[in-house]
C-alpha cells in the first residue's frame, strides 16, 4: 500500500477500550475476584544480609481465619529469573535484601492475613553486606551469592563473583584515538533508583482445578513469560498452567516479571481455595522492580572543530540482590552511550553488580536515560569548553544515512538531523541567552523497536464484524488499537468493526510480550499477515459466487467490490459457515536482526538494534536563582515515528514518557540508608503532579523503517530517554554550574551555586596532544 492514502490507518480514532475505562466499567487485575477467595500477605526481611536462626509459624497458624502458611521449608527451592536463575521464592535460609519474602499466609480477610504475618516469629544472624557497587567490584568484597556459579543462566552473559553479567562493544584503536586528540575529558555521572509508578499494584488470582492445573488471573505484561516461569516456580509442566489477562493499569517494565503470581499459586495449591495476592505502595517501593541505579564514567578524545575521534566508557549497572534484567540493562546501555554519533574509535562496557538491595528491573527504555544523561551531559561540557554550540556539535557528529552502527550494522532510516534542527528551532535556540536563571537545552538519542515474535487470529463474524485475537496485552499505550487499525485498513472496514479478545494463554497465539516499543509495530506486522489470507479466502469464495477469476478484486466498505459487483463480508461469512467452517486466519511474524560484525560485540545479547528511531528533545526553563527551583517553561520532542498510526496515541506516549523522565532528572528517588528503603510511602517518594508537567510540545516526524507496518517504528519508550539530559543541560547554561547526579534537586542546584568556582572547572583533560 506504499503511496497509499490510508483511509483508518494515520487516524485520530478513538481506542477500542476507552468506553470501559472512563466509565470504570473495565475490569483490572486489581478488581479481579471468585468466590470463595483467600488473601495472601507476605512476610518480608527486616535485614539487608542474615541468617534465619529461626522460624516459628506456630502462633500464626493457631489464627482463627488462617487457612495456609508457606515457608522454604514447604516448597520445593525452585530458583528463578530471568538472565540467570538466581532467586528463590521464599528466602530459603538466608535474606539477601531487606524486603525479601520469608513466609506467605492465605487467610479469609486481608485483616487477618496481616495480623498472621505480625505473630510469625523469626531470629536472624547478620551477615556482611554490600550496599555499592563499586565496593562490591572490590576484592574482598561480601558475595551476595557466593554459590553464584551453580546457577543456571544464559551463556552469553559472563559472570564472576558479585558481576551477574559484563559486555562491552568497540572497534579502532582507543588509546590511539586519544593521542590524536586535541583534547580529552573524563566525566563521571550518576542516577538513582526509579519506580515505574504505574497505578495499579502488581496483583493476581490463583486458582487450581480437579486435574492439577492452575489458572492464574494477572496484570502480568509478558503473559506468555508469565505461563513458563510459574510452570518452572510451581514445578509443573507449562501445558498446566494457564495465564488470564484482565485490564493492567499501567506497566512500563514493572510488570514483565513474576511479582506475586507465584506467591498467589503456591498458597492455593495448598489451601485449595483460590488466593489472591496485591502489592501495597509499602511493598513496591522495598520489592518491585525499579530502575537500576548506576555509575557511569565517560572518557572521549575529540579534534579541535569538535569531532568525536575516540570515546572509553563503562556503564555500571547495580542490579539489587538479584539479577533480574541488569544483565541486559548494562548491555543495551552500551548503544545509548554510543548515542546517533560516527566514532571513529570507541570501547564502552557494561557491568551489572549484585548489592544487599532490592532486585531491579526493565523500566520503560532501560538503560536509555542513564546512559543518554552521561553522554548528552558530556558533549554540551565539551562544546562549552571548546566554545562550539552545542547543536552544531552534534549535528557535525551525528549519523548519516548508511553508515554504521557501533556493532557495525548498517543503518537506514536516518533522522537523527532533522530531529536536532527542528527541535532546537522550535524553541528558539539561535536566540538563546545564557545566564540570568534562564536557559534552553536539547539532547537526542535513538532507541530500537525491540524485536520477538507476534502471532494473530483473526475472524471474520456472521455479521461481517472482525475480531483480534493477539496474545500481546494492552497496557495502557493504545497500541492495539492501533493495530486493529492496521487491520481495518486491510480489510476494508471501519476500527469500529474489530474488536480486540483479551489474552488467555490457553486460546490466544503467542506474542512475545508487550514491550520494548514492539506491539503496534509487531502485532500490526501480523495483522497484515492475517488479513492477507482472509482477503485470499473472502476473494475465493466472491470468485465461486460470481463465476469470475479473483484478479481485480478489493474489500472496500466492508465488502468485496469488482467493478459494479459487490458483496458483503456479512454475506461472504454466511457462505463460509455454511460451506468450510468460516473464515479465520493465523498470522505471524518475527523481525530480522540487522547483520552485524560479531568481531566488535562481547556477551552483548542484543547487538545490533531492530528498526531503531531517532529524537530530540528541547526545553526552555527557569531557575530560582536563590532557592534552585527549576519552571519548565517549554518542552518541545521531535521524534521519528517512521509512520504515525494514531497521532493522538503517540502523542499521549510522548507526554507520559517526558512526565516520567521529569520524574526522575527532578524528584523521584528510592532512597537507601544501609540497605534500609527510607521513603517506602508516596508522601516521600514524589512523582510529579499534574501542577509540575508543563505542556509537552510533540512534533512528528516520519521517516519510514523497512520493516514496520506502513514505515512505523516503535514510538513507546523514547520519550523517557532525553529528559534528564536536556533538563540538565538546560540547568546548567540557567545558572553556570554542572550537576552530574540525578536527580537533579534544587538542594543540589543552590550547593553547587555556592561551590560555583570549584564546580565550574573543567574535569580532567588534555589541552594538547602529547
Amino acid at each position: 500500500m506504499s503511496g497509499y492514502q490510508h483511509r483508518v490507518a494515520g487516524q485520530r480514532l478513538s481506542r477500542l477500550d476507552g468506553v470501559g475505562k472512563v466509565t470504570g466499567r473495565h475490569v483490572y487485575a486489581a478488581d479481579f475476584a471468585l468466590p470463595g477467595m483467600l488473601f495472601g500477605k507476605i512476610l518480608r526481611s527486616p535485614h539487608a544480609h542474615a541468617r534465619i536462626v529461626r522460624l516459628d509459624t506456630t502462633k500464626a497458624r493457631a489464627l482463627p481465619g488462617v487457612r495456609t502458611i508457606l515457608t522454604a521449608r514447604d516448597i520445593p527451592i525452585i530458583r528463578f529469573g530471568t538472565a540467570i536463575k538466581d532467586r528463590p521464592m521464599l528466602a530459603d535460609g538466608e535474606v539477601r535484601f531487606v524486603g525479601e519474602a520469608i513466609a506467605a499466609v492465605a487467610a479469609t480477610t486481608m485483616e487477618i492475613a496481616a495480623r498472621a504475618i505480625g505473630l510469625i516469629e523469626v531470629e536472624y544472624e547478620a551477615l556482611p553486606a554490600v550496599f555499592d557497587p563499586e565496593a562490591a567490584l572490590a576484592d574482598g568484597a561480601p558475595l551476595v551469592h557466593p554459590q553464584w556459579s551453580t546457577y543456571q543462566a544464559l551463556p552469553v552473559f559472563a559472570r564472576d563473583g558479585n558481576v551477574s553479567g559484563r559486555c562491552s562493544i568497540g572497534h579502532g584503536d582507543v588509546e590511539a584515538g586519544f593521542a590524536e586528540a586535541y583534547r580529552v575529558y573524563e566525566h563521571r555521572f550518576t542516577s538513582q533508583l526509579v519506580h515505574p509508578g504505574y497505578t495499579e499494584p502488581r496483583a493476581a488470582v490463583a486458582s487450581w482445578d480437579g486435574n492439577g492445573d492452575v489458572i492464574v488471573w494477572t496484570n502480568t505484561q509478558l503473559p506468555f513469560d508469565m505461563k513458563n516461569m510459574l510452570a518452572d516456580v510451581l514445578d509443573l509442566p507449562a501445558s498446566k498452567v494457564r495465564v488470564i489477562v484482565p485490564g493492567i493499569g499501567g506497566g512500563f517494565g514493572g510488570k514483565l516479571r513474576v511479582g506475586v503470581e507465584h506467591f498467589a499459586g503456591w498458597l492455593a495449591r495448598k489451601a485449595r481455595r483460590p488466593v489472591k495476592v496485591m502489592t501495597t505502595s509499602e511493598e513496591e517501593l522495598l520489592d518491585a522492580y525499579p530502575r537500576q541505579p548506576t555509575i557511569v564514567t565517560l572518557k572521549t578524545g575529540v579534534a579541535r572543530d569538535g569531532t568525536l575521534l575516540a570515546r572509553k566508557g563503562q556503564v555500571i549497572v547495580d542490579c539489587g540482590a538479584y539479577a533480574n534484567s541488569g544483565p541486559a540493562t548494562a548491555a543495551v546501555a552500551l548503544q545509548v552511550l554510543n548515542g546517533p554519533y560516527r566514532t571513529a574509535n570507541l570501547f564502552l562496557e557494561g557491568v551489572a553488580v549484585y548489592t544487599n538491595k532490592g532486585a531491579t528491573g526493565s523500566f520503560r527504555a532501560p538503560a536509555g536515560p542513564m546512559a543518554n544523561f552521561a553522554v548528552e551531559s558530556q558533549i554540551d561540557m565539551i562544546a562549552d569548553d571548546l566554545g562550539i554550540d552545542p547543536l552544531d556539535m552534534r549535528l557535525g557528529n551525528a549519523f548519516h544515512e548508511g553508515d554504521s552502527g557501533p556493532a557495525g550494522e548498517k543503518l537506514a532510516s536516518v533522522s537523527i538531523a532533522e530531529c536536532l534542527t527542528r527541535a532546537a528551532d522550535a524553541i528558539g535556540w539561535k536566540d538563546r541567552k545564557p545566564g540570568r536563571g534562564r536557559g534552553k537545552g536539547i539532547a537526542c538519542s535513538w532507541w530500537m523497536t525491540t524485536g520477538g515474535s507476534s502471532g494473530v487470529y483473526v475472524k471474520i463474524n456472521p455479521e461481517g464484524t472482525v475480531t483480534l485475537i493477539s496474545g500481546a496485552v494492552e497496557i495502557g499505550t493504545g497500541a492495539l488499537t492501533g493495530a486493529a487499525q492496521i487491520l481495518a485498513e486491510e480489510l476494508g472496514i471501519d476500527l469500529a468493526d474489530v474488536s480486540v479478545a483479551d489474552v488467555d494463554t490457553e486460546s490466544t497465539p503467542f506474542d512475545y510480550g508487550a514491550q520494548g516499543s514492539r506491539t503496534a509495530f509487531s502485532v500490526g506486522n501480523a495483522c497484515r499477515v492475517a488479513a492477507a489470507d482472509l482477503r485470499r479466502q473472502v476473494f475465493e469464495i466472491a470468485a465461486s459466487q460470481w463465476q469470475v477469476p479473483v484478479d481485480g478484486m478489493r474489500l472496500d466498505g466492508k465488502a468485496v467490490v469488482l467493478g459494479n459487483r459487490r458483496m458483503t463480508l456479512a454475506d461472504i461469512a454466511a457462505l463460509s459457515l455454511r460451506a468450510g467452517g468460516g473464515l479465520i486466519s493465523h498470522g505471524a511474524v518475527i523481525q530480522p536482526m540487522p547483520t552485524f560484525d560479531p568481531a566488535r560485540v562481547r556477551n552483548h545479547p542484543l547487538p545490533a538494534w531492530t528498526s531503531p528511531s531517532y529524537h530530540a528533545h528541547a526545553v526552555d526553563l527557569s531557575v530560582d536563582q536563590v532557592t534552585g527551583e527549576v519552571s519548565i517553561n517549554r518542552y518541545v520532542v521531535v521524534q521519528d515515528v517512521g509512520y504515525a498510526i494514531n497521532p493522538t496515541y503517540i502523542e499521549g506516549q510522548i507526554e507520559g514518557g517526558v512526565t516520567q523522565g521529569i520524574g526522575q532528572t527532578l524528584s523521584e528517588e528510592i532512597v537507601y540508608q544501609d540497605g534500609r528503603v527510607l521513603n517506602a510511602n508516596l508522601t516521600d517518594y514524589k512523582m510529579p503532579t499534574a501542577m509540575d508537567v508543563p505542556r509537552i510540545e510533540s512534533i512528528l516526524v516520519q521517516s519510514p523503517s523497512v520493516n514496520g507496518p506502513y514505515g512505523a517504528k516503535g514510538v513507546g519508550e523514547p520519550p523517557c530517554i532525553q529528559p534528564p539530559a536536556a533538563i540538565a543541560n538546560a540547568i546548567a547554561v540557567a545558572t553556570g554550574v554542572r550537576v552530574q547526579t540525578l536527580p537533579i534537586t534544587a538542594e543540589k542546584i543552590a550547593l553547587a551555586r555556592l561551590d560555583e568556582p570549584r564546580s565550574s572547572q573543567p574535569k580532567s583533560r588534555r589541552d594538547e596532544p602529547g
